[in-house]
C-alpha cells in the first residue's frame, strides 16, 4: 500500500560534519617495521628440454644424464661461485667485527679511569664548570658595575633617565 502523506524535504548537513573514512593503506613499506618482499626469481622448469633429434655428436651425452642433474663444469662454476659468497660474506663479518671492536675501545676509552685522587680527577672533569661559574661571575659583575654607575648618575648627580 502507498503512502500518500507529504514528504519532509532533506535537511541540508554542513559538510564537516559528515566523518570522511580513509581506507587502510595495505601496500607499500613506508610504515616503521615493515620491509621489502624478497625479491626471488622465476621459477625454473622442473626438467631441462628435450634435445632435438639429429643433434650433434657431443649430445648423446646430455641423453645418459637424468633430467636436472649438473655436468661437470656446472658443478666446477657452483662451486666457483659458492666460494665467492663465501669469501664475501667472511669479508662483511670481518668488517662487522672491526667496526664492533672500534667501537668497543673507543666507549672503553672514554669511561675508563686511573687511579689519581679525587682532586686531580675533578680538575679534568669538572672544567667546563669552572668555565661556566666564570662568566656567570663576569656577567654579574658587569651588571653590578652598571647598576653603581645609574645609582650615581640618578640619585647622586640629579640627572633624570628620559
Amino acid at each position: 500500500m502507498l503512502s500518500s502523506a507529504p514528504r519532509a524535504a532533506p535537511v541540508a548537513v554542513p559538510a564537516r560534519s559528515i566523518p570522511t573514512r580513509m581506507p587502510k593503506r595495505t601496500r607499500g613499506t613506508s610504515r616503521p617495521g615493515q620491509r621489502r618482499p624478497i625479491q626471488r626469481p622465476a621459477a625454473r622448469p622442473a626438467s631441462a628440454p628435450a634435445p632435438a633429434p639429429g643433434g650433434d655428436a657431443t649430445d648423446w651425452t646430455s641423453r645418459l644424464k637424468p633430467a636436472g642433474s649438473l655436468t661437470s663444469l656446472e658443478e666446477a662454476r657452483a662451486a666457483e661461485l659458492e666460494e665467492q659468497i663465501r669469501a664475501e660474506e667472511r669479508a662483511a663479518q670481518q668488517q662487522e667485527r672491526q667496526a664492533r671492536d672500534r667501537a668497543k675501545t673507543a666507549d672503553l676509552a672514554g669511561t675508563r679511569r686511573e687511579a689519581a685522587p679525587l682532586a686531580v680527577r675533578a680538575a679534568a672533569e669538572y672544567a667546563y664548570v669552572r668555565r661556566d661559574i666564570l662568566r656567570i661571575g663576569r656577567v654579574a659583575a658587569i651588571l653590578f658595575a652598571a647598576l653603581a654607575v645609574f645609582h650615581v648618575l640618578i640619585n647622586v648627580m640629579g640627572i633624570s633617565p628620559v
